[in-house]
């Protein structure tokens, strides 16, 4: 989403709901109050009803005049400072703060706004210390605004398009700590593997769906894993809490708690693993998985860009992100929720020498990706191959692109030894080749 057409349409938002009173500056303590008819404003109400009135409370009343409303006198009304129960227009539960602040109505300032979407703002409105406030619960589920008008096929969309690499909320991301839980939209692209061994249906790798048909995962996800996990079967996407089969949900801004649209399951048709995927140095460590069905496009389902670039080109110093549900290393394997962590890039060069210092033989090329080790289940416990696999991420303007593919790191995962990943961009000609319609 542009950050111009956010600004204008709550530029355009605020002028419709609160251009009927006007801010002003209270006469008690020099505060923000708001216009309106002394009948609306309980405070000085109350100052008016006394059945004796001091010269402090005449001196009030006076100062307080800020106009006349509906031929009654208007007041300049205090707002509370803190944030006030409130009812949303659907008679469900809020807290009365900032539109700015409420993440359900961030996703509601989404271009094309309709009319019922206008309306049910205006009716959220309530009084507080900020002049734009709205009562701040669940709002309906306005399908013109909610689901970005994206079909997705077999092959990767165009980044243009925004229909890959785009949270369906808007989320600023200001650095993440090491092992830090994401929110329940974001990363809306990762994608469970699961496994039948001996019957038992389990998950222990993952990947990131790429288009409606194609999951993108390391190679040792579909080659190792039928030795040691059993036979890939089912693609799980939209899931936030492993453990939990149906709707997840999170608390938010506002007292209140968002939920997902529960998790689909789709099986896998075929595994595709690269043709010279070596599993004792672990070069060419890519596979493609494909769905017997197309995935849709929700906000909690939707593909991840490819790299538009190769970053290992980069000459300047930045920051990836890793993201992925991890492992405590005890029973169930996959952690619980998901996480992500920023990890800063390493050149070959540097990751070598940094493998070296611990007597380790590894074979870097072009197709490799290091980064320094996030001391955290996210990304540290990696390796061990028949754990998760998380993915490494870039942020290009608004739109996330899918860089690498965890590879390898140290056993046991020791903070100085990078961790390296396949990197994407060198295999983007047989992703192309592969990808079937």
């Amino acid at each position: 989403m542009k950050h111009g057409i956010i600004l204008f349409v709550l530029f355009l938002l605020c002028c419709v709901v609160y251009g009927q009173e006007e801010s002003c500056i209270i006469a008690i303590d020099g505060g923000r109050g708001l216009c309106k008819s002394i009948f609306k404003c309980q405070t000085l109400l109350s100052v008016v009803n006394k059945a004796y009135k001091t010269q402090q409370d005449k001196s009030l009343l006076k100062r307080s005049h800020c106009g006349i409303d509906d031929d009654a006198p208007a007041v300049c009304c205090p707002l509370p400072s803190k944030p006030q129960p409130c009812n949303t227009p659907e008679g469900k539960p809020g807290q009365c703060i900032s539109v700015y602040s409420c993440p359900t109505f961030v996703n509601l300032l989404r271009s094309p706004i309709s009319k019922e979407i206008l309306q049910f703002v205006e009716d959220s409105k309530c009084d507080s210390a900020d002049r734009y406030s709205v009562c701040c619960g669940p709002v309906p589920k306005f399908d013109v605004v909610m689901k970005a008008n994206c079909t997705l096929t077999a092959f990767p969309p165009d980044p243009k398009t925004e229909c890959c690499g785009v949270d369906s909320r808007y989320n600023i991301k200001i650095g993440v700590s090491a092992g830090e839980a994401t929110t329940i939209y974001q990363y809306p692209w990762l994608a469970l593997i699961q496994y039948d061994r001996f019957s038992l249906l389990q998950f222990q790798f993952s990947g990131v769906l790429i288009s409606g048909k194609y999951v993108l995962t390391a190679g040792r996800a579909v080659a190792d894993a039928k030795r040691k996990s059993g036979i890939p079967v089912n693609i799980r996407l939209g899931d936030y809490k492993t453990s939990n089969e149906g709707a997840d949900c999170t608390a938010v801004e506002g007292g209140i708690e968002e939920c997902s649209d529960g998790t689909i399951t789709i099986p896998i048709e075929t595994t595709i693993l690269h043709p010279n995927y070596n599993s004792k140095d672990r070069s060419n460590d890519i596979a493609l998985i494909r769905m017997i069905q197309n995935a849709p496009f929700t906000d909690f389902i939707r593909p991840i860009c490819l790299p538009s670039s190769d970053i290992t080109q980069k000459t300047d110093d930045f920051t990836l992100t890793t993201v992925g549900w991890g492992t405590s290393g005890l029973w169930p394997m996959i952690s619980d929720t998901k996480f992500h962590a920023d990890v800063p890039y390493l050149t070959r060069n540097q990751c070598r020498d940094l493998y070296s210092q611990q007597a380790s033989k590894v074979t870097l090329g072009t197709g490799h990706i290091c980064v320094v080790n996030a001391p955290s289940d996210v990304s540290c416990k990696g390796d061990i191959s028949f754990l998760y696999i998380n993915t490494l991420m870039y942020k290009n303007n608004m739109v996330y692109e899918c860089v690498g593919i965890n590879s390898f790191g140290a056993i046991p995962c020791q903070h100085i030894v990078p961790l390296v990943y396949t990197n994407v961009y060198v295999y983007m000609s047989w992703i192309r080749d592969t990808i079937a319609p």
